[in-house]
């Protein structure tokens, strides 16, 4: 089954959706398929985090720059690219393509489309954003395949469409030996400079967005210091929200004590030098950074959210809680305080990502969507 599917993503950093695309190319390639993978940003943007870390890794890539919104135009020209390319199968990563492949999309002939949904974050009512999220879910009745990283993102779903045949569950997968390989690399001085005037690291990762919750963490962690004063906090990650966050530290008085260390493009390298990775998500999908935790043996503290109670097994391999603000202080100290029991966890979700989250099934399975998209 030698085919030319294209992935197509508009992203900023490199989270989440981002690192799973580039290791599903990865072993797209090594299955004999001819994936390629399609980056959109603004004007005057030279290199994405994505299009860095995908040269690095030598996987295909075609960068394209256009202007934001529902550019009509650009669009009938990207259409006219893949013709030109010869793709055989689309594949998006996020509503902005779902949206104009959706509402423009015109090709020379019949091109399957396949959509992941890697999470869904709420925006305002009447906001551009909130405009984006109707859109999306109104194109998605449209799309021959929709894949969702987690069976609990079904309730995110138009009713008509949750249980349609169209509709797959196909967990994230990470190839742990580049993530292995990955957390023995550098990670940036600033950082590494805190992590050694600290003990115990709690880490956290992502996007500096509301749905994260990152303002609740620090106040989290200001009560944990009570019971570990040299503890310290690392959040990597960057976003809207960085100026409040980092008023939010001073108000604290925990300058010294917390830091804000930007995007890291390697997060593994950082995680095998902090002790706990709390995720104090909102809602999430299938997050990579607890699959990357997994793989270092990292211990996991996490709201009860999206996926992630059924890859930690209901507090199994991690420790789940379902209220920030009344419980992540104590699921933390008893992390920190039992370390035997975390060891036990972490080697649990060690074995479960290495017998069912790895990158090669994640492929096999999308490949099985691909060929009934094509057949459909």
């Amino acid at each position: 089954m030698r085919f030319r599917v294209l992935h197509l993503i508009d992203s900023g950093g490199l989270y989440g959706a981002e690192r799973m695309l580039l290791a599903l190319v990865e072993a797209q390639q090594e299955l004999g398929l001819k994936p390629m993978i399609f980056s959109v940003g603004e004007p005057g943007i030279e290199e994405k985090a994505i299009e860095k870390e995908a040269d690095r890794l030598g996987l295909p890539l075609k960068t394209w720059r256009m202007k934001p919104g529902l550019n009509r135009d650009e669009t009938l020209r990207i259409c006219q690219w893949v013709d030109e390319w010869g793709a055989d199968l689309l594949h998006s990563h996020g509503y902005k393509f779902n949206i104009l492949l959706g509402l423009f999309g015109r090709f020379n002939k019949e091109i399957p489309f396949v959509a992941t949904l890697h999470g869904y974050v709420h925006a305002a009512m009447f906001t551009r954003m909130w405009v984006y999220e109707k859109l999306d879910r109104l194109v998605l009745r449209r799309i021959n395949a929709v894949v969702l990283v987690g069976e609990a993102m079904r309730k995110e779903l138009p009713r008509a469409l949750r249980y349609s045949e169209k509709v797959s569950v196909i967990r994230n997968g990470l190839k742990v030996e580049s993530v292995l390989q990955n957390a023995k690399g550098p990670i940036p001085e600033e950082v590494d400079a805190f992590i050694f005037g600290h003990k115990p690291v709690i880490l956290g990762v992502g996007r500096l967005s509301s749905e994260k919750q990152f303002g609740k963490l620090i106040l989290c962690f200001e009560k944990l210091r009570q019971r570990f004063p040299k503890a310290g906090l690392v959040i990597a990650g960057d976003g809207y929200l960085r100026e409040k966050l980092e008023q939010r530290v001073s108000e604290c008085a925990l300058d010294k004590h917390v830091l804000l260390a930007g995007y890291c493009p390697n997060t593994p390298a950082i995680m095998a030098k902090s002790n706990v990775l709390a995720i104090s998500s909102a809602t999430e999908g299938l997050p990579i950074t607890l699959l990357e935790a997994m793989a270092l043996r990292l211990p996991v503290v996490s709201t009860s959210v999206g996926e992630i109670p059924e890859v930690l097994e209901n507090g199994v391999n991690g420790v789940l809680v379902t209220n920030v603000e009344e419980e992540l202080v104590e699921a933390m100290e008893k992390v920190l305080s039992d370390s035997n029991a975390a060891r036990e966890r972490s080697e649990r979700a060690n074995k479960k990502l290495a017998g069912e989250l790895s990158a090669q099934a994640m492929a096999e399975q999308y490949s099985a969507v691909y060929k009934r998209a094509l057949a459909s």
